[in-house]
């Protein structure tokens, strides 16, 4: 066996497991899978959450879901030399931790590699906490996308190379050097697919949740691009993308589409890109093939995008002739100052016109919003409240509010402190001194929220309603609660 590659525990806090505790399916470690193997290097994979995602095991304020870290160790075959730890998100940094010390204490021979997240606003650039990991046994980390950088790593070390050769590798880095991440992979068509059959993928359908709500039975992500050309002040992206967008092209992804649907017969997909509709050509493009191909299928954008980068009417009717079921936006916050402040921009008039006409094609919609974040006063909270009552009326089907937290890598790393350790860093920071305040507030918009639909959409609160009893999850609201339920249940045991 030439690597292991590790999918860390999913780790969640049990005060909240509404916003903690969110699956994310490993997509970026699938694709540095697929390129190893396809680089001739004999791998395997263990999912430690998703090959045992109902064991529990409970650590003061938070419980771990997933294989116990000795079951973890058991799994790497005698004879591995060297192991690769995704680190997909913040959250999760305590089993890196855990996994890579009780590794060490066992077999200090393996050689372990951290891998950088580039593809999720919920990760963290590597760079900016290295020291620690290098403290805790890691070898190396890999910065930027890992997907040539694993295949040039391990060919170097397996042909001996010494280390001033192996700082040459951009984005390498260890304790006595650290190479900038400077190249992008120019064409994201050349890569192999995610090497998902190494993947318990039945045990993630079967917890009936995920990212995006689970509408089918069966699901899988997509990633149509890479890289988000803005540099929203509150997010690690810029960090680990340079404010650089790189697309796909429309057949490459239906092509995998199609391959989905003959290997696994999935019809429900969930796309992950941090901004999927940057160009409308190449969005418009890929509604027409899936629609000239006659595939029946639904696809959400369910990690969110610009809503602006939504051209047009016309855009949004193919897109839902297409089979677009579900798109999530960010206005994160009432506040025009805010805004500013944030590096966000953001056009209401053009979100509440898109949100109508989504509403017209069934296209279910979701806008996020932060709370707390540095500078941030009651005026501007009363602002976001007052959005949220102009996006309800214009049929805004749900709401997601989280509270900032300072994620390694943004802007605002250094503005706050408070926390322990690095898996504090959620969207329900309660080590911060204004939590409960800021919880409160989140509570009451929900609250609010909740009200204002009654009013003015009493017919979809019912439809929401009817959808989580019999688990057909068209939205992420439907779908929480039942996600924290099951989590009570599995943490309860």
């Amino acid at each position: 066996m030439d690597a292991v590659l590790i999918n860390p525990n999913l780790i969640f806090q049990r005060s909240d497991p509404f916003t903690t505790g969110i699956v994310y399916m490993p997509i970026s470690l699938a694709y540095v899978a697929a390129s190893l193997r396809h680089a001739g290097f004999q791998i395997s994979v263990i999912d430690a959450f998703a090959e045992k995602p109902k064991q529990s095991l409970t650590f003061e304020k938070y419980t771990r879901m997933g294989l116990y870290v000795e079951e973890v160790f058991e799994r790497i075959p005698k004879n591995t030399i060297f192991v690769f730890i995704y680190a997909i998100n913040l959250s999760n940094h305590d089993s890196i931790c855990d996994i890579t010390k009780y590794i060490k204490t066992r077999k200090p021979e393996i050689i372990i590699t951290v891998l950088e997240n580039t593809q999720a606003v919920t990760a963290y650039q590597l760079e900016k906490i290295a020291h620690e990991l290098y403290d805790i046994g890691v070898d190396f980390t890999i910065s930027g996308e890992g997907d040539y950088r694993a295949v040039q790593f391990l060919k170097s070390i397996k042909n001996g190379r010494n280390e001033n050769e192996l700082a040459k590798i951009d984005g390498l880095g260890c304790r006595n050097f650290s190479s900038p991440p400077i190249g992008k992979i120019k064409n994201l068509d050349d890569l192999p697919f995610p090497a998902w059959d190494l993947f318990p993928l039945k045990n993630y359908w079967k917890m009936h949740f995920a990212h995006g709500p689970q509408t089918r039975k069966r699901y899988m992500p997509l990633l149509t691009s890479r890289g988000c050309p803005y540099s929203c002040a509150f997010c690690v992206v810029p960090a680990t993308n340079n404010r650089k967008w790189r697309p796909r092209s429309p057949i490459n992804i239906v092509t995998e589409i199609e391959y989905y649907i003959k290997q696994y017969q999935v019809k429900e997909f969930h796309i992950e890109d941090l901004d999927p509709t940057i160009d409308d050509k190449r969005i418009r493009e890929f509604c027409q093939i899936i629609i000239q191909k006659k595939l029946s299928i639904a696809w959400k954008i369910v990690a969110g995008t610009k809503v602006e980068t939504i051209k047009n009417e016309e855009t949004v009717d193919l897109m839902a002739k297409a089979g677009c079921t579900y798109v999530s936006i960010s206005p994160e916050t009432g506040s025009p100052e805010l805004l500013k402040t944030m590096l966000k921009p953001f056009d209401l008039d053009h979100a509440i016109n898109m949100i109508k006409k989504m509403n017209q094609v069934n296209i279910k919609t979701q806008a996020c919003f932060v709370l707390g974040f540095p500078g941030e006063k009651d005026s501007d909270r009363i602002l976001t409240k007052k959005m949220i009552k102009n996006l309800t009326k214009s049929g805004i089907d749900e709401i997601a509010l989280f509270i900032v937290t300072p994620v390694p890598g943004s802007r605002i790393y250094n503005k706050l402190s408070g926390y322990n350790t690095l898996s504090e860093l959620n969207f329900s920071p309660t080590w911060r001194d204004d939590y409960k305040k800021l919880n409160k507030f989140r509570l009451h918009l929900y609250f609010c929220f909740i009200l204002w639909k009654i009013i003015y959409h009493p017919k979809k609160i019912l439809i929401q309603a009817l959808n989580f009893f019999f688990r057909r999850f068209q939205t992420k609201m439907e779908m929480v609660p039942y996600r924290a339920i099951v989590l009570r249940l599995l943490w309860g045991r």
